[in-house]
C-alpha cells in the first residue's frame, strides 16, 4: 500500500546534512511507490506561540500564518519524518516552534510512523535529549509510532552527510516502508 511522507525540515540552511540524510530516505520510500513531500519550515512564516490558548475553544490558532496549513498535512500524512540539526543538545528553534503550534489540533494528528533524524558534529550521546524532546512531542500523539531514530553523529560541515554510510542505510529504510 503507497503512503504518504512528509518530512519536516528544521535546518535553517537548504541542503544541509539533515536535508541530506532526509532526502535519502525519501529516495528509498519514492522507488517504492511511496508519496514524498518536503516542507523546509525555515521557508514559511511560522510565529511562536502566544500561550494564548484561544485554540482551547476553537481548535483553530488565533495567529494568521502558515502554520494552519502545515498542519493541515501533518494530519493528513502517514509518515511523518522530524529532521534537525542539533544546535547546543537540542532540536533547532524552527523545529520546536512548529511542534508547539500543532496545539490546536495536535490530538488529530493520530495514527503515524515517525522518524526522527538529527545531524550534529558530536557524537551519538550529545542527541539523545534531542531525541528524547522529540519523543516527547509524539507521546502525545494518539497511536503515534516512532519507527526509527537516525543520529547523523559527526556531520558539522556542511555537505559532511554527503559522505556518510548513512545515506545507503537511509535509502534501504525509505525502500522497506
Amino acid at each position: 500500500m503507497n503512503k504518504s511522507m512528509l518530512i519536516l525540515l528544521g535546518s535553517p540552511r537548504k541542503n544541509g546534512n539533515s536535508e541530506v540524510l532526509s532526502d535519502a530516505l525519501a529516495k528509498g520510500a519514492q522507488s517504492v511507490g511511496h508519496t514524498i513531500e518536503k516542507i523546509y519550515i525555515q521557508d514559511n512564516n511560522i510565529k511562536p506561540c502566544t500561550a494564548c490558548y484561544g485554540c482551547r475553544t476553537t481548535n483553530k490558532c488565533v495567529l494568521n500564518d502558515d502554520m494552519e496549513t502545515i498542519l493541515n498535512k501533518m494530519i493528513k500524512a502517514d509518515i511523518i519524518v522530524l529532521a534537525t540539526p542539533v544546535y547546543f543538545y537540542s532540536m533547532s528553534a524552527q523545529m520546536k516552534t512548529l511542534i508547539d503550534r500543532t496545539l490546536p489540533r495536535y490530538t488529530e494528528i493520530k495514527n503515524k510512523d515517525f522518524y526522527f533524524i538529527a545531524t550534529a558534529a558530536d557524537g551519538k550521546e550529545t542527541m539523545k535529549r534531542t531525541m528524547d524532546s522529540l519523543r516527547g512531542f509524539t507521546d502525545c500523539l494518539p497511536n503515534s509510532r516512532v519507527v526509527k531514530t537516525i543520529y547523523g553523529d559527526g556531520l558539522y560541515d556542511k555537505g559532511d552527510a554527503k559522505k556518510s554510510s548513512l545515506i545507503t542505510k537511509l535509502f534501504e529504510t525509505g525502500k522497506n516502508i
